[in-house]
């Protein structure tokens, strides 16, 4: 059986090999290049060269983020998480975004991805690490443009086009990009739920497939005013249709009476999601300091339409509910950044930054027996007015950096019929970091770190749309959520290009899916709720080797956590381990060869037991013609991705599944064609970490 999983890169591989040799040509210019890794480690931070690397290849974002080491991307593709540090700030260039942003990201526009592991007062206090996407931007003449197609073999073929072009004309650079991704995805979950006070068993399992056209477009524009100073402006669309029936079997148990309950919900659905940048960076000779400022505006939008229909004990589908859910957020924000360096490598950073949120959704279910309509319409704001200072510098052998940021959040939330606001809330918290670090000789060097950090519910949660799976459970969004507090202290040690890092943290209000039953209505909710609090210490090392043709990047992060409450049952609470293993192989010929495989293991954290996953994914890739880039690649190779949790909450016992269709055969071809000059235009070298925010 493994010998034929494997045929497909074998004939890959020959057929590569078999290649003839190009005959020799006369040299016009011998260009030096330095060979460049794929995966740079320091302080615990890792960054993925992504331009020039196989993971230029892969079709979307979110499955790129899933690849590398330490990134954990959800069964729904919603939300993303760092091992070890929750959930990450999100940031394109110097500007925050969200998972939606990420969607509308063409991956042949990035430059490289940074795993930030102890991000500074500079970013927003919600950081206790920061995914830093770097875009691409051109420094030679002339014009490129690269048109891509990736086929995707999974349970339903999927397929994804685009064409991306760029242009440079003197100080000016234009950006394009057009994407039409023809998707059926596949998804299916299901749950076994006790309420022993109530007597009563239910258990189901939940299959959904989806049609998912989807246009992604969006544009850019780069003014280089001088050596120092820039302005852009990026606009970048989304849209897409999901059209989705959700078939669902049920056994519910009450007592002595057992239900067999067959679910049918046809679903239509429309997203469309726009996001723009306003940049501007300015160096003011007279101070030697530099100015940033950047605006943003962001405007989601979704409508439902739901038609549900049970059949009860085999007697035929009859519809139950009717249901029409729309739910709309525009986001503004705006932040300035100052930095002035001072002699003896001191610097000194201000800023600031205004965030103002409006939501409005609007809920209407029909039920059809008995017939009554549940109509709600809800309308949430948010404001957040923040400041900060960080000084940093250094002396002799120590260097250490110090901010302070201050956060003033505005939260209300008000339903239509109510005349008082249901969410009410006007705080201001304090966020100290700090970082001090000790350089031994060059290869050695320890650091200690402290941070206090908050999390804040997502806008999307402030959504009243909610997901019917049969006539006894639901998914709900929770509109009461508190924000999350942690403080976290580490230790780091770094040999070379290896690290070592010891770390422990507390949460107090962490934030999972809990269960509440309604004995009135008979009705089960899941939805995000606050536990009391969540404490965690871990060792995590990473190791990077090369030796010839083999390059390999291992992390190991050996964790005990555990999460309390006093609604939840407490297990048992011991450590699991997770592991990444990354092998490159620059073969004869320009042939690159990746094989990547990474798992945790089993996870009891008290309240939540969670089951061992792992994964493998392989790709080899060749560069044709020097303009044809021809990528074969294989995720999930022994179908292992099944995610498993249990837990008892709220008088609720649950033991769910959650399978994902993440077993992939892909082929992506990318031609790129164009006249770009081979004299560069005359710029001063720019070092890429001077203008990121930390």
């Amino acid at each position: 059986m493994r010998k034929a999983c494997l045929l497909p890169f074998v004939l890959f591989s020959q057929f590569i090999l078999a290649q003839p040799q190009e005959k020799p040509k006369e040299l016009k210019e011998v260009v030096v290049e330095k060979e460049k890794k794929t995966f740079t480690t320091k302080n615990g931070n890792i960054k993925v060269d992504v331009a020039n690397s196989i993971y230029n290849s892969v079709p979307n974002t979110l499955d790129l983020l899933s690849k590398l080491p330490k990134v954990i991307v959800s069964p729904d593709k919603q939300s993303i998480s760092v091992v070890g540090k929750g959930s990450p700030l999100l940031y394109i260039d110097n500007q925050r975004v969200e998972i939606n942003d990420f969607n509308s990201l063409s991956v042949d526009d990035i430059k490289t991805i940074e795993i930030i592991q102890n991000p500074s007062a500079k970013y927003e206090a919600e950081g206790r690490a920061v995914i830093l996407i770097t875009l691409k931007f051109s420094k030679r003449q002339g014009y490129k443009v690269v048109v891509s197609e990736t086929a995707n073999f999974q349970k339903y073929f999927n397929n994804y086009s685009g064409i991306n072009a760029n242009f440079k004309t003197g100080k000016v650079e234009f950006k394009s990009n057009f994407n039409y991704n023809q998707l059926t995805a596949w998804e299916s979950n299901g749950n076994n739920f006790t309420m022993t006070d109530y007597g009563i068993q239910s258990n189901y399992l939940a299959t959904a497939v989806t049609k998912r056209p989807a246009f992604l477009y969006g544009g850019s524009i780069f003014y280089k005013i001088n050596d120092e100073d820039y302005l852009s402006f990026t606009l970048n669309r989304r849209s897409r249709k999901d059209i989705f029936d959700v078939t669902t079997h049920t056994l519910n148990q009450e007592g002595n009476q057992v239900d067999d309950v067959n679910t049918l919900s046809k679903n239509d659905e429309n997203q469309g999601f726009t996001n723009s940048f306003l940049n501007y960076n300015r160096k003011i000779k007279k101070l030697d300091a530099n100015l940033f400022t950047g605006f943003q505006y962001s405007k989601f939008n979704q409508q439902m339409v739901s038609r549900i229909s049970n059949s009860y004990n085999d007697g035929g589908f009859e519809q139950s509910q009717l249901r029409n859910q729309k739910f709309g957020i525009s986001v503004f924000s705006g932040r300035v950044d100052l930095e002035k360096k001072f002699k003896g490598e001191m610097k000194v950073e201000l800023g600031g930054l205004f965030i103002g949120a409006n939501a409005l959704t609007d809920f209407e279910i029909e039920n059809v027996n008995p017939p009554t309509i549940n109509d709600s319409k809800y309308n949430y704001k948010e404001k957040n007015i923040a400041a900060y200072t960080q000084f940093s510098g250094s002396y002799k052998k120590f260097s250490f950096s110090g901010g302070l940021r201050a956060e003033n959040t505005i939260v209300k939330g008000k339903y239509d019929t109510e005349a008082d606001f249901s969410v009410n809330k006007n705080y201001i918290n304090l966020f100290p970091k700090a970082r001090l670090e000790f350089t031994i000789d060059s290869t050695n060097s320890i650091s200690v770190n402290y941070a206090k950090s908050i999390s804040r519910p997502n806008f999307s949660s402030t959504s009243q749309v909610s997901v019917y799976i049969n006539p006894y459970f639901v998914w709900a969004n929770n509109i009461n959520l508190d924000p999350t507090i942690t403080d976290e202290i580490s230790i780091g040690y770094q040999y070379k290009d290896k690290t070592l890092r010891i770390a422990y943290f507390k949460i107090s209000n962490p934030v999972y899916f809990g269960a509440s039953f309604d004995a009135s209505q008979n009705l089960n909710t899941f939805m995000s709720t606050n536990f009391d609090k969540e404490t965690n210490f871990n060792i995590d090392l990473t190791l990077p080797f090369k030796y010839k043709f083999w390059t390999t990047t291992n992390v190991l992060n050996l964790s005990v956590n555990k999460v309390e409450d006093d609604l939840a049952v407490m297990g048992k609470v011991k450590p699991n381990l997770y592991y990444y293993s990354n092998h490159n192989f620059s073969l004869p010929k320009k042939i690159e060869l990746e094989i990547t495989g990474w798992g945790l293991t089993r996870q009891k954290l008290g309240v939540f037991e969670k089951n061992a996953l792992f994964t493998m994914n392989a790709a080899v890739s060749k560069t044709f013609f020097e303009s044809l880039d021809c990528t074969l690649s294989w995720n999930d190779i022994f179908r292992k991705m099944t995610f498993r949790e249990s837990f008892s909450f709220n008088n609720v016992s649950a033991k769910g599944v959650y399978y994902t269709d993440s077993h992939i055969v892909s082929l992506s071809l990318k031609y790129s064609f164009g006249r770009i000059k081979n004299e560069e235009f005359k710029e001063k070298t720019i070092d890429e970490n001077s203008g990121r925010i930390r």
